[in-house]
């Protein structure tokens, strides 16, 4: 396995810090504005990939009607009712896993969806696990969208609950100290993608957030519509 202390990544900040677990405690907004520039490293026997998290959707459990999590605590979401700073794993459609980082106190159910990264560590293994998994057009594409982000790097259903907390961890999360300064014109808002319903109401729910500008963050689609049968 990897070296736990190997954190060495391309454009890396020297000044990110694993947050403790009470940073994730939070409004699940404000958490995931924060983990915008965020770096996630994954650790595992053929290596080490880390990302720049460059796109997030906030999910608010119950009180929100788009969270998997709005009608109740299941087997399937149990980790979001558990406590912050763990990681929430699905599978997505029985086609591809999704990364959640869980937010908010115990029982409140709220996660961040991380929806696309910028890879700037480990590439190579990254491009080869992509490959393996479908067409990898360029190193833009690499964790651009939910699906290619988990492949990138190597996450299943296996992983949900891991926590993000233990620096010395196969999942690990470092946080720039300079979010709190980013100028308002750096990050973007509008609707989360591919939901339906009233979650999907943009005015009601711009909660998707992302680095305005950056060529990493994956392209918006509305929910597709489904006729009623009869």
């Amino acid at each position: 396995m990897a070296d736990a202390r190997d954190l060495t990544v391309r454009g890396g900040e020297r000044d990110a810090v694993v947050p403790a677990r009470e940073w994730f405690a939070r409004d699940v907004r404000l958490v995931a504005r924060d983990l915008l520039g965020a770096l996630l490293t994954r650790r595992a026997p053929d290596g080490a990939v880390t990302l720049r998290i460059t796109e997030v959707e906030a999910y608010a459990g119950t009180a929100d009607p788009g969270s998997h999590a709005f009608r109740g605590e299941t087997a399937r979401n149990r980790t979001m009712f558990g406590e912050p700073g763990h990681v929430y794993v699905y599978r997505h459609l029985g086609l591809h896993h999704c990364m959640n980082v869980v937010c908010s106190p115990p029982g409140e159910a709220s996660a961040v969806l991380l929806r696309a990264g910028e890879v700037v560590g480990g590439a190579d293994l990254a491009r080869e696990r992509r490959a393996a998994a479908g067409v990898t057009r360029s190193d833009v594409d690499l964790a651009r969208g939910p699906a290619r982000l988990t492949v990138a790097l190597a996450i299943d259903r296996d992983d949900d609950g891991a926590d993000v907390t233990d620096p010395d961890g196969d999942l690990v999360l470092r946080v720039p100290d300079r979010t709190a300064d980013r100028a308002a014109d750096e990050v973007a808002t509008g609707p989360r993608v591919g939901v339906s319903g009233e979650g999907g109401r943009a005015d009601r729910f711009p909660w998707r957030v992302w680095l305005a500008g950056d060529p990493t963050v994956s392209p918006y689609r509305a929910a597709e519509s489904r006729r009623r049968r009869r």
